[in-house]
């Protein structure tokens, strides 16, 4: 009972906040700006330390510039989530560009499912919108990792199942997919793949000049349904506005080493953040553990 009220008013004040216009919510994320980066200082050791480890200590003023520039585009991501609960489907095509997207469909149609790769980069909740661009009938969806604070879980269930994607929790992943697939049906899923994985790490590959362990769900999942693997490459082009873009994953046939899509991903995903490092997540310790 107190989760339900909990949950209800929270969603009621998001809603609230969410049929603001997006400039006066760009102003909020300036005032949040000052407060979390200034003031709470939310984890910036780790982002400090996470962005020396990858590019070194010989330009502090450039590090410390990018550093701002995420804090920036983090508070950003925070309004741009909560908008998500009262935005246009207009809105949302006018602010997030989608290229390549036949390029999909033409998987669709040759009969193959399609695992997404994608990471922690831009606005990854925005990603969602890309279900408008398909013109095969197929289901979408997202692996999600549910929270613990079941409210707040709610929540982001209700946002992230916007546009009509299918939510569905790393446990049952494989039990969901082999279900949509037996019966006749083609699914284009995503897989955030740039998270720490968790239990023993068996894993490892050099990402971003570190040693890093990664998670095989998503290419494990793929060979088990002949899907296609797929990176979607995110570009920010201004504030609020995103170009997204379906690549095929194509490892290196000299390559003979183990979970060669999860690898080439992120290969991908490591030029990308090269391209422009502010909107990575790098306030999460990647980089944890040791192999």
């Amino acid at each position: 009972m107190k989760q339900d009220t909990k949950y209800r008013v929270l969603l009621s004040l998001l809603s609230v906040a969410a049929r603001l216009p997006s400039g006066l919510l760009y102003l909020f994320s300036d005032i949040g700006y000052v407060i979390v980066y200034h003031i709470v200082r939310y984890r910036r050791d780790i982002v400090r330390h996470n962005l020396e480890l990858v590019f070194g200590t010989s330009d502090r003023k450039a590090l410390r510039r990018t550093e701002r520039e995420f804090y920036r585009h983090l508070c950003d991501c925070i309004v741009e989530t909560v908008k998500l609960l009262h935005i246009s489907d207009a809105e949302v095509d006018r602010r997030v560009e989608v290229t390549n997207g036949e390029y999909v469909d033409g998987i669709i149609r040759s009969g193959h499912s399609v695992v997404l790769f994608l990471g922690h980069y831009g606005n990854w909740e925005w990603v969602q919108a890309i279900i408008h661009h398909f013109s095969e009938p197929l289901v979408g969806g997202q692996i999600y990792k549910p929270l613990h604070d079941k409210v707040m879980d709610r929540i982001m269930l209700k946002i992230r199942s916007r546009f009509g994607l299918e939510c569905i929790p790393q446990e049952r992943a494989v039990r969901r997919l082999l279900e949509i697939e037996r019966s006749g049906q083609k699914f284009v899923i995503g897989f955030i793949s740039d998270q720490r994985p968790s239990g023993v790490l068996h894993h490892w590959t050099a990402f971003l000049g570190q040693d890093t362990p990664y998670v095989i769900g998503g290419e494990t999942i793929g060979n088990h349904v002949d899907a296609r693997f797929v990176y979607l490459d995110v570009m920010k082009t201004s504030r609020g506005h995103y170009r997204l873009t379906f690549c095929p994953v194509v490892p290196d046939p000299e390559d003979k080493g183990p979970d060669p899509y999860t690898r080439e991903f992120m290969k991908m995903l490591e030029k990308t953040i090269y391209r422009a490092p502010a909107y990575w997540l790098w306030s999460h310790k990647r980089w944890k553990r040791q192999r």
